[in-house]
């Protein structure tokens, strides 16, 4: 006996199917783009309070300058050749009573060793 096709009616209603579910599946979605910039949940873990001490001690070092770090306020992540942080780090300057809040960029590849301030400014206002 001799099997029918099916037809463009089932085939249609299989493709509207799979389009939905991928639609609507968590596991399908992606939080965001690949390489796009993530937020860090916990911004006391202590390997992002070690890569925002170095960033401090970085800056520190590049412009002769004294500040000390407090805390790290908030920050993200960026997984490329390794992990871009870029983080917001509140720090006082010298005597200062009240701190300053910075933002500070840092490359770091952990497997080989290798960690680099890419940028440090303070957040005016």
């Amino acid at each position: 006996m001799a099997r029918k096709s099916p037809s463009l009616l089932f085939v249609f209603l299989a493709i509207l199917l799979v389009s939905a579910l991928s639609e609507a599946s968590p596991v399908w979605k992606r939080k965001t783009a690949v390489g796009g910039w993530q937020s860090i949940d916990n911004p006391k873990d202590p390997q992002v309070v070690e890569i925002a001490n170095f960033a401090v001690t970085e800056h520190n070092k590049e412009a002769s300058t004294a500040l000390a770090f407090e805390a790290v306020v908030k920050g993200e992540k960026q997984v490329v050749a390794g992990t871009n942080y870029r983080l917001v780090i509140a720090a006082k300057d010298g005597s200062a009573t009240s701190s300053k809040q910075y933002q500070a960029v840092v490359w770091d590849k952990p497997l080989q060793k290798f960690r680099k301030l890419v940028s440090f400014e303070e957040i005016k206002g």
